[in-house]
């Protein structure tokens, strides 16, 4: 037998069991061991991710501010400290201006960095001295130990704040915001100070935005009236109260009508003649401007072809919202009232606010670009009061600009005006770009526009505002020889060309 077979039979079944046992014996002491540095491990993960909710609990998820519960109880914290005497308690509102044009444009992502981004600022402006919460959206809210005049002066810090530039992968974005103040006690009880801080940013949004406002117990009638309005406003178009005023556009060389804008009115039954200025903001923040659009384009297209067939051939202007520039078939539905009344496209001008013009969005672009292969005239409106450079205006496809009749009113006496609109109608010819002025309203204003190369005036100086009746009537006097000669004689004569000239 050779020394392997003697080496092997030297192991017992004992021993082999023995062996076995052991072995099982170290992995399962081996396998505690590491159980339990494990677990430990876990525990420690498990504290840690407990410590991180404790301390989230309460945020909001996506900007880090308290959140609404908690809020409200640092705000009730506020007014018992506040009733046991110490300081008065203001309440900040805040809401960015046109934010969901902002998100709907560049995307979510973008949306909620600027979101982030502008919690942060808050937070740094109230750090130490105040708390920030996010409401929901794009609200926030501040609180913070203040008189009126304290509040007031820290809002129009946290204004400056949110206003400056944000950029967002790669973008420079710009937002205002509205600021709403309450104080508590002055402006109300504690349950009503957050609706009453609401209500002052809401005025501050119905003035345009980017400014601050306190509480003033005539906002809630507002409101009142506001809801009223809203519930006509409605019914205004099926009951056929919206009406169109024509005012005309007049050759700064030879001061004759070469066209006319549609400007749209509320003939309210009970209020009367409701200002655009309060009623178009209305339709926008409630979805109407957009069927109150498509009956703006129907109707100036049919009183076009109605001045047509009576002989009088017109350059047709209206005012395009930016609602209706993000509507995927706006130039289609332009095009096909067009074509059903016959009216070409060279002859129909869409004017556009410079600040939405200067929108740059997926959706502004590719409308410029359907605007443009359409064919349509093209003006930027209220020029000059927007954030336009010449490489933007450049990328754009308009034919005109209209200079804003701010820069209009002090023309005549203040030389830092006539440079401004001077250096606007040097950059617009330029670019081959025809310049209208808006709001002209004396003789020293004309005259002023026309000797720096204005193209074209409108203002109460030569018109105002009429309706289409009016108008008919007063170019039928001029074409008999009865009016002032204001009309062009090219306007009345039905063989000549589709295209106005300049």
């Amino acid at each position: 037998m050779g020394p392997l077979a003697t080496a092997a039979t030297a192991f017992t079944p004992t021993d082999v069991l023995v062996w076995f046992l052991v072995t099982c014996v170290f992995a399962s002491l081996t396998a505690v061991a590491l159980y339990r540095r494990l677990s430990r491990r876990l525990n420690s993960r498990l504290d840690a991710a407990r410590s991180q909710l404790d301390e989230l609990r309460g945020r909001d998820s996506l900007t880090g501010l308290l959140a609404g519960p908690d809020f409200e109880a640092a705000l009730d914290d506020a007014v018992r400290a506040c009733d046991q005497g110490t300081a008065p308690v203001a309440l900040l509102y805040i809401d960015l201006d046109d934010f969901r044009t902002l998100n709907d444009g560049y995307g979510r992502r973008v949306g909620d960095a600027v979101l982030v981004e502008a919690a942060r600022r808050l937070a740094l402006s109230a750090r130490g001295r105040s708390v920030a919460s996010r409401l929901g959206g794009d609200e926030f809210a501040v609180l913070l130990a203040a008189d009126l005049a304290r509040a007031s002066d820290a809002a129009a810090a946290l204004l400056q704040a949110l206003q400056r530039p944000y950029e967002i992968e790669g973008l420079k974005l710009q937002l205002t915001a509205s600021v709403g103040i309450a104080v508590y006690p002055d402006h109300g009880s504690r349950p009503r100070l957050l609706r009453h801080a609401l209500l002052a940013m809401r005025a501050v949004k119905l003035g345009g935005g980017g400014a601050l406002a306190h509480y003033d117990p005539t906002m809630a009638v507002d409101v009142r009236e506001q809801a009223e309005m809203l519930q006509d406003l409605r019914l205004a178009l099926e009951r056929g109260e919206l009406q169109l005023y024509y005012q005309p556009k007049i050759d700064a060389l030879s001061l004759q009508v070469t066209a006319a804008e549609a400007l749209l009115r509320w003939q309210h039954p009970q209020r009367g003649m409701v200002s655009p200025a309060v009623f178009v903001p209305l339709a926008e923040r409630h979805g109407l401007i957009v069927p109150i659009g498509r009956w703006v384009i129907e109707e100036a297209c049919r009183q076009a072809a109605q001045w047509r067939d009576r002989g009088l051939r017109m350059r047709m202007a209206i005012n395009i919202s930016g609602h209706q520039l993000r509507q995927d078939d706006l130039v289609s539905q332009i095009l096909a009232t067009l074509q059903h009344h016959g009216i070409p496209p060279g002859r129909f001008t869409c004017e556009i606010t410079e600040t939405v013009a200067m929108e740059d969005t997926g959706h502004t672009r590719a409308a410029f670009a359907r605007l443009k292969q359409a064919g349509l005239h093209i003006s930027i409106d209220d020029f000059g009061t927007g954030q336009s450079s010449l490489a933007s205006l450049r990328r754009l496809p308009a034919a005109e600009l209209k200079i804003d009749r701010a820069f209009v009113t002090d023309l005549a006496d203040n030389a830092s005006a006539r440079s401004i609109v001077q250096a606007i109608m040097q950059m617009a010819h330029s670019l081959g770009l025809r310049v209208v002025a808006e709001g002209v309203e004396t003789e020293a204003q004309r005259d002023a526009l026309v000797a720096l190369g204005c193209d074209e005036l409108q203002g109460y100086l030569f018109a105002k505002p009429m309706t289409a009746t009016a108008l008919a009537l007063w170019a039928d006097r001029d074409s008999e020889g009865q009016g002032d000669a204001m009309f062009r004689p090219s306007l009345f004569d039905a063989t000549a060309p589709l295209a106005l000239g300049p």
